[in-house]
């Protein structure tokens, strides 16, 4: 067995023990691991493997022993007297017969019949089993093979894999094994866990146990995933390309789009800063393109990253007046991470201090070498102001489509992405999605994340209704049961029955995380970690949007402020208003609740000033940020330093009855004041740290005594003073800290 390190219980799963009986022998060892799960170094590996050794070598010893003492005893038994006599042979004519055996053919034909019997039953159970399983849907597990050195140098071994997803129950991991849920909760219980069939499991309990049994685990990446329609390649349609406009912020990004859809969606952004991700339709010519416009501040990291997931091309747009920023570097790299090919554009060219040939020098500097200068990418200098290039990017785009030759199945049920939502009074939930494939109907069953729902009205981006779109179409639906979160994939299935079996076992799902991740909701449990944490100081936050995406970046990036001693914890964020729900919950809680492009129900409000709840509200992310930045650095403890102030050196001690011994020392260096705290040294260690109990100039009581001069010092709670001694006085000065 390779010496590598490895958990004890797959130790013991390689020499076919149990994980307590390897526990046992490690500690019959010397060595004291603390579980099954403690690591196995090389050092208990390789004792382990002389033990079980020696223990081989002591049995083929005992094997051949018994073998030696058998054959000695053989010519003995040989030599032993025959019977006496033997049964009279019939003189009838006939096949002579053994007294209690059946005839030779007789019995050759009662094991036939008992193969044939054995046979056909296997054969009923094998044709059962299956039976079953197209019954249930299930499909049979896949086997994964074994390297050599994984199966201790026996070659290659194939191995069960079952599909699992993180916190199935008992009883769905014994059936995806095909095994009964009493054998997996007694191998719970003899791994030292206490579990019943219908308890939830973590995704490194779940590998644990398989592993016990003897199978691999491959997680499944969503649940519904089997609900999925397979694209046929006879099928496939050109389709259009879907571009990802991404950049710094106000490099014009929206200016952009609004020249090439004559709408002014700028003015309609709080400070002309897109808050949210759009979708929009184009044509140029014959040519559809459709864009999404992913907003440039570094809190929308997480949205720009989104953007490029779902993309086909990419657009970074630099401003010809300011170059590169660093938000720019981080568009570029979720371009890069995403695969997609990545045209720029040079705005602003028509500025008096346009730069365009400096830019170009930077884009060469991260990778990026345009075309006219003997590289790869495609560069083109724009205006939104004065339409200048525009229509020239426009073929670039479309021509790197055609390029790409991008095609779709429009005939399988629609699937796609979430790209934001909302909650509209009078219409209810309203998600922007992206169809990547297939076609979308008015009056489908839809499922977006962990809600449903049948869709009632599509509309574009221009307000305009459809009863059907196809691939790389985005739509505004309405009809779902609740608000999905950006980012979510969205799927059309057969029936509600299906839609409401997905969207159950995904709610099961994310009501286990919620409950299990570390910030998740304040419960006594949460409580007792934290004070065992070292009593952790947090600021509890409500977090209120107008859409997903903004409430999803909002309570990324404040989540992200925190110190080892403070942390925010969101406890609630959602979309709509500030409701009296809210509220409710930030005055039970102690939180504040974070309003963004949202008003506050007055109901909401009147609460809200009898609890004395906080309500803060804002129109931009960063000015968010930096208030609850604030809020922490005045939570954090101040880091306290010692000031040295002065140092006295010992000449005399004396003896005072009920006082106890007082140092007669000369103030060398600074000063001592009565409140100092003091260091006693002897021979350069510090031997005692205190406080100054008595300070005296001659017979008086002193405040201070300046360098140059006698006096007595008592030192609180300490008479061991010789003369020699070095008496060093210190201040503590608080200094207020800021997160980095």
């Amino acid at each position: 067995m390779a010496t590598k390190t490895r958990r004890i219980y797959e130790l013991a799963k390689h020499y076919k023990l149990s994980s307590n009986a390897m526990v046992t022998i490690l500690r019959e060892l010397g060595f004291q691991p603390k579980s099954h799960m403690s690591v196995a170094t090389p050092e208990m590996i390789a004792a382990v493997n002389l033990k079980l050794a020696r223990e081989r070598e002591d049995a083929k010893r005992e094997m051949e022993e018994k073998k030696k003492q058998r054959l000695a005893r053989t010519p003995v038994q040989a030599a032993a007297p025959r019977p006496s006599a033997a049964p009279p042979v019939p003189s009838a004519p006939g096949p002579v017969a053994v007294v209690g055996k059946p005839p030779k053919k007789k019995r050759k034909e009662r094991r036939r019949k008992r193969d044939r019997r054995r046979v056909n039953q296997e054969e009923v159970e094998r044709a059962f089993r299956a039976t079953m399983a197209d019954l249930s849907g299930t499909r049979p597990r896949k086997k994964a093979r074994r390297s050599a050195s994984e199966t201790g140098g026996a070659g290659e071994e194939e191995v069960p894999v079952v599909k699992v997803n993180e916190y199935m129950t008992v009883a769905e991991l014994a059936n995806a094994m095909d095994r009964k849920p009493a054998e997996v909760v007694a191998k719970l219980m003899e791994l030292g866990m206490m579990a019943t069939i219908n308890q939830r499991l973590d995704m490194d309990t779940i590998e644990m146990v398989a592993a016990e049994f003897d199978f691999d685990v491959e997680p499944i990446a969503e649940i519904g995933e089997t609900a999925r329609e397979e694209e046929h390649e006879e099928a496939k349609e050109p389709r259009a390309q879907v571009v990802t406009v991404m950049g710094h912020v106000d490099h014009g990004k929206t200016s952009l789009l609004d020249y090439i859809r004559k709408t002014n969606v700028v003015g309609q952004e709080a400070g002309a800063i897109t808050q949210h991700i759009g979708a929009y339709e184009v044509w140029h010519g014959d040519d559809k393109i459709v864009f999404l416009d992913t907003p440039g501040h570094e809190a929308f990291t997480a949205m720009r990253a989104r953007g490029a997931q779902i993309t086909d091309i990419a657009v970074i747009i630099v401003a010809a007046d300011e170059g590169i920023k660093p938000q720019t570097v981080e568009a570029i790299d979720h371009a890069r991470a995403a695969g997609v090919p990545i045209i720029v554009a040079i705005s602003k060219i028509d500025k008096p201090n346009a730069r365009p040939d400096e830019v170009k020098t930077q884009l060469s500097s991260h990778g990026l070498q345009p075309e006219e200068w003997g590289g790869k990418t495609v560069v083109v200098e724009i205006s939104s102001k004065t339409g200048e290039g525009i229509d020239k990017l426009l073929d670039m785009i479309v021509l790197q489509g055609q390029l790409m030759e991008l095609s779709a199945d429009p005939t399988i049920r629609g699937q796609g992405v979430v790209v934001d939502a909302r909650l509209e009074r009078g219409r209810g939930p309203v998600a922007t999605v992206l169809v990547q494939t297939g076609t979308v109907k008015v009056g489908d069953v839809v499922v977006a994340g962990v809600h449903s729902g049948r869709i009632r009205t599509m509309t574009d981006d221009r307000n305009r209704s459809h009863e059907k779109v196809g691939p790389a179409t985005p739509v505004q639906i309405t009809g779902l049961s609740g608000v999905p979160q950006a980012g979510d994939s969205f799927l059309v299935v057969r029936n509600e029955q299906e839609a409401r079996e997905i969207t159950t076992r995904r709610s099961q799902i994310k009501r286990e995380y919620e409950y299990r991740r570390p910030s998740g909701p304040v419960t006594l449990e949460r409580v007792f970690d934290q004070i065992q944490e070292g009593h952790i100081k947090e600021l509890r936050l409500v977090i209120k949007g107008d859409v997903d995406g903004s409430v999803e970046v909002l309570a990324d990036t404040l989540g992200r402020i925190h110190t080892e001693e403070v942390r925010t914890n969101i406890i609630r964020r959602g979309v709509g208003s500030v409701t009296e729900s809210d509220v409710l919950l930030a005055a039970a809680s102690d939180a504040i609740i974070i309003g963004f492009q949202v008003g506050v129900e007055a109901r909401a409000r009147e609460i809200a000033r009898r609890e004395k709840v906080d309500i803060r509200l804002y129109n931009v992310v960063y000015e968010a940020e930096e208030s609850i930045r604030k809020a922490l650095e005045g939570m954090l403890a101040p880091t306290i330093s010692e000031n040295f102030v002065g140092l006295a050196e010992v000449r005399q001690t004396f003896r005072v009855p009920r006082i106890g011994t007082v140092a007669g020392c000369y103030v060398k260096e600074g000063r001592i004041h009565r409140n100092d705290k003091v260091k006693l040294l002897r021979e350069g260690k510090v031997i005692y740290e205190g406080s100054i109990a008595s300070l005296k100039r001659f017979k008086d009581d002193a405040r201070e005594v300046k360098e140059g001069f006698e006096c007595g010092i008592g030192i609180e709670n300490f008479n061991d003073i010789k003369v020699g001694d070095i008496i060093e006085a210190y201040e503590l000065v608080e200094v207020a800290r800021t997160l980095t």
